[in-house]
């Protein structure tokens, strides 16, 4: 193995307890792929278990804490306790490959699709629609402004959302406070405008963060930790720059989280506004952590090389493997084994078995063009 590729195989133990063998970790991904109940299906199960024999920690699909917070088809649900059983089956063949299993739990706030929500209502901090496409739906809808009794109420449902990925047998949550859903929309200037205590942009957040220790405390029995993802920047005007990033960032590690995640397809991106900078969003973004909470870089890593640069230079703690480990299950496996050239860069047509890919999650791979590397065949004429 290289030198430089050593780091990336380095066992860590996070302040909570939970120890993990490696660095690298599964990012969140959508997998459209839950049952008519919104239940883990099989497919989902063979998808993970392919993939737990080499990354240190599986970061789930996002699951939903609310049905007002839907914002895909075919998304798990951990809004009542019906999940559990379906849960409790994912964190098991997660902990058969040696892989730590973190549920990312979520609410899709103004970004929820009407269509799958109760009365077609969408909620969020304040009535301000969402601006232009933001993912794989279009969304077009005035959401209802949560009163400060139901925002409170949706905080309850993040905590008991934990219970159940505890009594589930999870080592932990991450908190999704990214990609502009409902804990970002209180975050930014955009979409808060509210009048009452959670004016404070960052409050919601840092109550729920608050909500879900007590519940760990509660029910626990083994170490579980807690992590939050968050978007650096947002495209909207007035919106998140890094200047409120950092400010958030503050506010997340005096809450003693485990981890913080950054979420961007670039590991290598440069800030939009907010600071002046030759430096990507990375780089500044761990410089300013400066070690007080472990951090999580992601973002087109495509080879070992790619990853351990984002250790090395980016200064982060750890690297999440999105698109890649999709393409190859065995991405990680390969890499420490010396076997590099053997990863595979793209998918065919033909390699959804092959890649153990769930059939909604595989046909929209086939769908949109260039979110994946995929060569397909040229048709006769």
């Amino acid at each position: 193995m290289k030198s430089n590729n050593q780091q990336l195989f380095q066992d860590f133990t996070f302040k909570s307890g939970v120890h993990v063998r490696n660095r690298l970790m599964m990012a969140p991904m959508t997998t459209f792929s839950a049952d008519n109940n919104d239940y883990v299906s099989q497919e989902e199960l063979d998808y993970y278990k392919e993939r737990s024999n080499g990354v240190g920690t599986i970061i789930t699909a996002c699951a939903y804490v609310s049905k007002n917070g839907k914002g895909f088809d075919g998304q798990m649900g951990i809004d009542h306790d019906g999940t559990i059983d379906g849960l409790t089956k994912l964190s098991e063949v997660i902990h058969q490959g040696g892989a730590k299993g973190v549920v990312q739990i979520y609410h899709g706030g103004r970004l929820a699709v009407p269509r799958l929500t109760p009365n077609g209502e969408t909620v969020s901090a304040s009535a301000v629609v969402p601006l232009g496409d933001r993912g794989f739906y279009s969304i077009d809808q005035v959401p209802r402004a949560l009163t400060t009794e139901e925002v409170y109420e949706v905080i309850t449902d993040f905590g008991e959302a934990t219970r159940r990925a505890i009594e589930a047998g999870f080592d932990g949550v991450e908190l999704h406070g990214a990609t502009g859903y409902l804990l970002q929309q209180f975050v930014s200037p955009h979409s808060n405008l509210r009048t009452d205590a959670f004016k404070d942009r960052n409050l919601f957040a840092l109550k729920l963060i608050d909500e879900v220790k007590n519940v760990i405390e509660k029910h626990a029995t083994k170490p579980f930790l807690i992590g939050y993802r968050f978007s650096p920047e947002e495209p909207e005007t007035p919106g998140i720059t890094m200047k409120e990033a950092f400010a958030l960032m503050d506010d997340l590690i005096r809450a003693d989280l485990d981890y913080l995640h950054i979420a961007t397809t670039n590991a290598w991106a440069k800030a939009r506004r907010g600071i002046v900078s030759e430096k990507s969003r990375t780089e500044l973004i761990a410089e300013y952590v400066g070690g007080r909470v472990p951090l999580i870089g992601v973002g087109s890593i495509h080879t070992p090389d790619d990853a351990a640069l984002v250790l090395e230079k980016g200064k982060t703690d750890f690297v999440a493997l999105g698109r890649a480990i999709v393409v190859d299950p065995h991405w990680v496996e390969k890499a420490n084994d010396d076997k590099e050239d053997t990863i595979i860069q793209h998918l065919t047509e033909n390699d959804q078995h092959k890649a153990v890919v769930p059939t909604p999650l595989w046909k929209l791979i086939l769908e949109v063009e260039g979110w994946f590397p995929v060569k397909k065949e040229a048709k006769m004429t």
